[in-house]
This record gives C-alpha cells, structure tokens and sequence, in this order.
C-alpha cells in the first residue's frame, strides 16, 4: 500500500511518491527546483504540477538559477505564452524573484540546504495528517520577510515534505517503516 493520496492511475505520481517524495535532500540544485515548483501549486493540487514537471523543466532553463535570474519581460511574456506550465502572471514573476533570494540565501549560509535544515538542526520531523506547523509557519515568515512570494505556509508545508525535512507517509505505506526514524 502507498499513502492514501496517491493517484495510482497517474505513473508520474507513483513514482514520484516511490523514490523521490519525503526522501531528505541536500542537494540545492533539487531544493531550488522543488521550491519553485511548489510556488505554483498555490491554489493548484501537486499532480497538476507534477504533470507539466518537464514543461517547467524546459521552460525555466532546466532550473539553472543563473539563467532564470535573467529573465526579462520578453521571457515573461514567452512563458505566458507556453501552454505546458502553469501560466500565472504574478506566479512566474515571483519564480524569478525568489531566484535571486535563492541566491542571497546560499550566499548568507554557504547554501540554501544549510538554511532550511538549520530550522530543525539537520533533525527529519515525523508527522501526518497536517497542512501546517510551527516550523512551516516560522519558515515562511522568514522567507516572506526576505521578500519571497508564494511561500505561505501551506505551500512550505509541502515543500518540507517534498524534500524530506518533514516525513509524513502514512503508517499504511509500505515506505513508512523504511523511512521513519527508528
């Protein structure tokens, strides 16, 4: 059994929670992919992102930070264009810009891994059934007072899971005792 909120119809949503969901990440080419990603889930559910995951791929320069950093109003207007992605005005605007807080972010910590796993010093928090927490509330203040969009707490409840910081399989999912903790 996996957890009750996959769609065993969808093999990109199987995998996804197979090998990759609630698995801990450091490595911060992943965790800028995932956060932008997460970004546009923002009134949306994952599996329609995670559907147009290679669009974003191709649209956002395969999330390579130094190029999506430059991208203009031409580029803007390019992306709104591409029926692949989500095309959100204000959540494309804000990919960009949450870029160069990226950026500031792994300048100020040695890297974004370092910042969002000092929250819980390096330790995997273990809990289900929630949207959010202390630790996604304190985390999305923190970003938002650096000036980062589409970072409420939902949406970073979500990425903490994502990237393994939080892990919330179900105690009916065959992965549940492989990943928590002993």
């Amino acid at each position: 059994m996996r957890c009750s909120w996959v769609n065993l119809e969808n093999k990109k949503y199987v995998d996804y929670h197979d090998i990759e969901w609630a698995r801990p990440s450091h490595n911060d080419k992943y965790l800028y992919e995932m956060l932008i990603l997460e970004s546009f889930q923002a009134g949306l559910s994952w599996e329609i992102v995670l559907n147009k995951r290679e669009n974003f791929r191709e649209a956002f320069s395969n999330f390579e930070i130094d190029e999506v950093i430059k991208f203009d109003e031409d580029k803007i207007e390019e992306l709104l264009q591409n029926p692949g992605i989500i095309r959100h005005r204000l959540k494309i605007k804000s990919a960009i810009n949450n870029s160069k807080i990226f950026k500031v972010i792994q300048s100020e910590f040695g890297s974004f891994s370092n910042y969002i796993w000092s929250f819980t010093d390096g330790e995997i928090i273990y809990e289900n059934d929630k949207t959010t927490s202390q630790l996604s509330d304190k985390i999305s203040k923190d970003l938002k007072k650096r000036g980062m969009k589409f970072v409420g707490s939902t949406i970073i409840y979500s990425y903490l899971q994502a990237i393994g910081v939080i892990n919330s399989h179900e105690e009916d999912c065959f992965l549940y005792n492989k990943l928590v903790k002993k």
